[in-house]
């Protein structure tokens, strides 16, 4: 090892003496320029995306993308002068491209694209114009200066006669070998500065923000397309561990958390009733506590969250799958996986679901949506879950006129499914209903069809001449949250009409609505700054150093992503079924819950808890390794905290603690999925059962 250190510091050495760099950057100006273009757009993705100090100020992800660069350029060198232009120039156009859809990708999804996304180019027809008109900004563009750049440069050289110059292939050679050298060289420097952390969570690859952050996003890309490999090898290598890994987490679940078992209050409180939920697109919790001139954005769901049981601290834990990772989680208490969607990627895997559940206590199970049926693979997904009959867009009625944003709007949608419902109730005794919702999807545009809801400030003055006006400040008027607002009042005032129409038809005698918000509207943070630091008198921003300026930066913007989960019934005032449950709760604990209220079995495979049982001692796993309890807010990619509780000190080990418990959460979750664990399992529960019964006898 000695030996091979006093041989790399000569050859060091010897460079400086000779000046062999200067003469290296004379004589390969293409190559410089293809390494300093690709570098430079990396980095400048990483500060267009992460605002953070840390981010701001790490050097391994430069060194992690410039050996990317270095090594894959200098293969170049073994090539004619030409041909090498033409390598290097389709090298510059896929970072190039890696930049770009990573920077709109991460203005939409808070989190860097995944090769297993391409399976899901069917999908983004349908909401191609959400992501120009809400996602696509000039600073997704800037990217593409660099093969403009090389191009010129290009040009440049082949008129100075650059490509003219006999190379000869020996020289070709020795510069390819150099190239290669100084990446290798500039890899283990890299590879030198990484932590074990740094490792462990690079090859887990769920963090992917940390990722990117400690090795660049050319490290990540290529690690994440080795890892969108592993559906298709995943019965070569890793099963064994995997199914180990599965059955000693379960064994040892059982045991730890044993004390939050049992029955409660809630016990058997919804049994024999029948099940509407309402899967509700976009619907944030904040929206609910927001009001315009005395008028309320979702007057009804305030409404219905007073007269019925309101969990106000529920945090959706979706990752790129947004709606169908919504269903999954709220439906089997499973995470989302790691790369992919279970929806798309893993349709065919074995899972234990709500629906599943209720068919074997005699419910007929069925699920309505007014979009294509095969959009997230719902037609599969569906099918799998258990649900018996999926209703989509072609069981519906929908023209121009009743169209609003991706589909049939909310208040026909309703409108349709109650006949269906009524249809469903006269043939079978109890049933369990999904309707997932559709009008309150990005980019909310359809302004002329949400009706009129200003989200202005009106103020009465008296003018000079003493006569009282009405004066009227834009506040949220014109900005993509306040579009935002008018979409969730039509969507509440859409509500509010199936509730009538439904008990018009009784069909809300006997049943239990259950709302709950799919995720986040994935709005930018700058939009609620303005709303919450709005000043009128200047049409802009109050001053950071105001008495009232109220902070809303990273954490405010993750803790704001709450949606609301509310369980109502017709009778429910007056009874435990009529209170607000403030401890947090994550979708994974949606079924447990559910399930100890309706009077059933729940999975043995669920992650989450009966909230009722856990209380205060919760915890909610995102899928980012993120995590939220009712003391603190983690933020993995930082490696920091924030206390929810300033009185109140935070041990070292509660941290700690947590934050294994979410990473070896997420890794068995994802395993369970990738490599069919339940159904491996259960495969191998009736070999043992047969082997006994042999025994036996």
């Amino acid at each position: 090892m000695k030996k091979i250190f006093n041989n790399v510091y000569k050859y060091l050495k010897k460079i400086k003496n000779e000046h062999l760099i200067s003469a290296y950057i004379k004589d390969n100006p293409l190559f410089i320029i293809y390494v300093v273009i690709n570098v430079i757009n990396s980095t400048m993705l990483r500060f267009f995306t992460m605002n953070t100090v840390e981010n701001y100020l790490s050097f391994k992800p430069i060194l992690a993308d410039l050996a990317i660069v270095v090594i894959l350029g200098s293969f170049g060198f073994l090539m004619k002068s030409k041909a090498r232009y033409r390598y290097l120039m389709v090298l510059t156009i896929i970072f190039t491209a890696a930049c770009m859809i990573n920077s709109i990708y991460y203005t939409f999804y808070t989190s860097f694209a995944s090769f297993s996304m391409l399976s899901l180019t069917q999908f983004l027809g349908s909401v191609g114009d959400a992501v120009v008109e809400n996602v696509l900004q000039p600073k997704d563009l800037v990217y593409l200066y660099a093969p403009i750049l090389f191009f010129i440069v290009g040009f440049k050289l082949k008129k100075k006669g650059y490509y003219k110059k006999v190379e000869l292939k020996q020289t070709r050679k020795k510069n390819a070998l150099k190239s290669l050298i100084i990446g290798v060289i500039i890899a283990v420097v890299f590879l030198v500065s990484l932590s074990s952390i740094d490792i462990s969570r690079f090859t887990k690859q769920w963090n992917k923000e940390y990722i990117v952050m400690k090795f660049g996003i050319y490290v990540y890309q290529i690690n994440d397309g080795i890892t969108c490999l592993k559906p298709k090898i995943n019965s070569m290598f890793g099963l064994e561990q995997a199914l180990s890994s599965f059955e000693n987490y379960y064994k040892e679940r059982s045991v730890n958390e044993a004390k939050y078992e049992g029955t409660n209050d809630y016990t058997n409180i919804l049994k024999d009733k029948n099940i509407i939920v309402i899967h509700a697109e976009s619907l944030q919790t904040f929206a609910m506590n927001t009001a315009f001139n005395g008028q309320e954005v979702t007057p009804f769901l305030n409404k219905i969250a007073k007269e019925g049981l309101y969990f106000s601290n529920y945090y959706s834990q979706v990752s790129v799958g947004t709606s169908s990772d919504a269903e999954l989680t709220f439906t089997t208490s499973l995470m989302p996986t790691q790369s992919g969607t279970a929806f798309v990627s893993y349709f065919d895997r074995t899972y234990v679901s709500m629906p599943q559940i209720m068919n074997n206590n005699n419910y007929y199970t069925f699920s309505m949506h007014g979009n294509n049926a095969d959009f997230w693979n719902r037609r599969a997904m569906h099918e799998k879950l258990g649900y018996q009959k999926f209703y989509s867009k072609k069981d519906y009625d929908v023209t121009e006129e009743n169209s609003i944003g991706l589909g049939i709007s909310d208040k026909a949608f309703f409108h349709q499914s109650v006949s269906k419902i009524e249809d469903i109730r006269k043939k079978h005794s109890k049933f369990y209903g999904q309707l997932i919702t559709l009008t309150n999807h990005t980019p909310f545009s359809d302004l002329d069809k949400y009706g009129e809801f200003p989200v202005d400030i009106k103020e009465s003055v008296i003018n000079e001449e003493g006569v009282v006006e009405e004066v009227s400040y834009p506040f949220m008027e014109g900005t993509k949250l306040g579009n935002y607002f008018k979409s969730v009042h039509y969507a509440d005032s859409a509500l509010e009409e199936f509730f009538n129409e439904l008990d018009s038809k009784g069909l809300l005698d006997n049943t239990a609505i259950i709302i709950y918000g799919d995720h986040d509207a994935r709005l930018p943070e700058r939009e609620f700054v303005r709303l919450y630091n709005y000043d009128k008198d200047t049409d802009s921003l109050k001053d950071k150093d105001s008495e009232d300026y109220k902070e809303f930066g990273s954490y405010q913007y993750e803790l704001n992503r709450k949606v609301p989960f509310i369980i109502w019934t017709k009778d429910s005032k007056g009874t435990v079924l009529n209170r607000e449950v403030t401890d947090v709760m994550g979708m994974y604990d949606a079924m447990p819950t559910l399930a100890n209220m309706f009077g059933v079995e729940k999975s043995k495979y669920a992650l989450g808890h009966d909230i009722f049982n856990i209380k205060d001692e919760n915890i909610v796993v995102f899928a980012n390794g993120n995590w939220v309890t009712n003391k603190v807010y983690y933020n993995s990619q930082k490696g920091a905290y924030l206390s929810l509780n300033i009185n109140e000190e935070i041990a070292e080990d509660y941290i700690s603690n947590n934050t294994n418990y979410a990473n070896e959460l997420l890794d068995v979750s994802n395993n369970l999925i990738v490599y069919d664990l339940i159904k491996r399992e259960s495969e191998r529960a009736s070999e043992r059962d047969l082997t006994d019964s042999k025994g036996v006898s």
